[in-house]
């Protein structure tokens, strides 16, 4: 395991108690509705958590399908208070995937607002009973929070991320896997309590959610923004003091081409991104363009939560790197044979220690994919995540990314499985079709669909709007008379991969 010798505590506690972590006149998020300083924000999570124990009870699963209002930011914390596990819910989804996530995580509650509620069907809430988050009442006695002892091994979340094939798949994370990762995150990021960060990822997304959780495991201030345009972001920037920013090589696109003040944003002490490479031309342009800002490339999957990061000196020589283990992770490059890999030769990138998950909800099958038993080598032991991704090591010890071993489609920082694009597209009319992923200079990757049937690609792609959030949609749509398949019978994704070189 990877802790520097003056490293923060490894220690876990309930997460709940990031509450506690800053002194109490300090703000510790700042939104449309004001400023909550430490002491009202850990009063305001206890009279969430009393108000939560009144419609569930300890256990009970509490979905959340809110863009980043005051309750979506503290609900993760009110629902550890209460003992209750968080089910986030990405705004962007829509009618089919939330019914998934309800059905298959048992939420008894859905927050949400009017207009989102109204969308769904009655067969869609099943045993969850929705309610308005503005309707949640604020007169109850805050709950305490939780002693130091108590079990932070409990589940505390469950986090909804798409794979290769099927629907999305609840992540199983304990309080110790939050805390651990938080504590980590603002350790090597060097987080501080006078540090403001802006908030724009989705809180439903794992690098998201750290934008909040790592900020209070400082004691820093958090401002949420759902931003329209860069150009939200830019003024945001001014507004707050902003010190930290975190984005997605997308977001990053934007903002280098986003029109910024003369001084550019001289408060900028660091620039964070991880869900996909930065290109050498955006890393150059990046650096010109926040001088000051130290950045940080970084490296992560949802069921480890974070697994590498660059030192920011390093950025300019080494621009491709995803740099070394972070605090509390210890990682592996593992070749074909189970061996570790030898410096310059390629491997499967294997994260063991405490922020691997607890795998993933109800389904064991996927677990025992994914979730194995660390390799022989490793100091810590125990469960490991196998990641699917392969890396190389160089003779300096930092790490490259080298390619994706599953067939997951990876755009402005979604992940999305090609198997829910295929099933829109053929209720949407298709006979058959297959989602590849395309490079895109800009999105990492787009949607590029393959399909047989009458070739209105117009009909089809109005249809799939209807049902799939927008960055699910594909660019294109190539028609074909046939599809290959293999000697199974099956279509055969890799003879198409290969002639459209996804």
């Amino acid at each position: 395991m990877q802790v520097p010798v003056n490293g923060p505590d490894p220690v876990p506690q309930r997460l709940d108690r990031l509450a506690l972590r800053g002194r109490p006149r300090d703000a510790a998020l700042v939104d449309r509705g004001g400023t909550l300083d430490y002491g009202a924000f850990d009063r305001t999570i206890g009279v969430l958590a009393a108000a939560l124990l009144t419609r569930a009870a300890v256990g009970d699963r509490v979905a959340c399908w809110l863009p980043k209002t005051r309750i979506a930011c503290l609900l993760p914390l009110a629902c550890a208070r209460a003992g209750m596990v968080h089910v986030p819910i990405n705004p962007l989804l829509k009618r089919a995937q939330v019914a998934h996530i309800l059905a298959d995580s048992g939420a008894v509650l859905l927050i949400s607002q009017p207009a989102r509620i109204a969308t769904l069907e009655p067969g869609d809430i099943r045993a969850a009973a929705a309610i308005d988050a503005l309707s949640i009442p604020t007169d109850h006695d805050p709950l305490p929070a939780s002693p130091p002892d108590a079990d932070p091994h409990a589940l505390a979340q469950i986090l909804y991320t798409s794979g290769s094939t099927g629907r999305p798949k609840g992540v199983m994370l304990s309080h110790a896997n939050l805390w651990l990762g938080a504590v980590s995150v603002a350790h090597y990021l060097g987080l501080a309590a006078d540090d403001r960060v802006l908030a724009l990822l989705p809180l439903s997304f794992d690098y998201g959610q750290s934008q909040l959780l790592a900020t209070w495991a400082a004691g820093g201030c958090a401002c949420p923004l759902d931003y329209l345009t860069a150009g939200d972001a830019v003024k945001a920037v001014a507004r707050h003091g902003i010190t930290t920013l975190a984005g997605v090589p997308p977001l990053w696109v934007q903002l280098v081409e986003a029109k910024w003040p003369g001084a550019g944003a001289p408060t900028l002490r660091r620039i964070t991104n991880t869900g996909g490479r930065l290109s050498v031309p955006l890393v150059r342009r990046l650096r010109a363009l926040f001088p000051d800002a130290r950045l940080f490339s970084m490296y992560g999957l949802t069921e480890a939560f974070r697994s590498t990061f660059l030192d920011p000196a390093l950025i300019d020589r080494h621009p491709d790197s995803i740099g070394t283990a972070i605090p509390f992770a210890e990682i592996l490059v593992v070749a074909a044979d189970g061996t570790i890999a030898a410096d310059g030769m390629p491997g499967e990138l294997v994260h063991v220690g405490p922020l691997v998950a607890q795998g993933y909800w109800h389904d064991a099958e996927r677990t025992a994919l994914r979730f194995r038993p660390a390799p022989a080598a490793s100091v810590l032991g125990g469960m490991a995540v196998w990641s699917g991704d392969t890396v190389m090591r160089d003779a300096a010890g930092l790490l490259r990314f080298v390619g994706r071993d599953d067939e997951m489609i990876k755009s402005a920082g979604n992940r999305i499985s090609p198997t829910e694009v295929e099933e829109a597209a053929v209720a949407a009319g298709a006979a058959e079709a297959v989602a590849l992923g395309i490079a895109d200079e800009r999105l990492g990757q787009s949607v590029l669909l393959i399909a047989r049937g009458d070739g209105d690609a117009e009909r089809l792609l109005s249809a799939m709007k209807r049902d799939l959030p927008n960055f699910m949609v594909p660019r294109d749509v190539i028609w074909r008379a046939d599809m290959p398949r293999n000697a199974n019978g099956k279509l055969d994704r890799v003879a198409l991969k290969t002639e459209y070189r996804a």
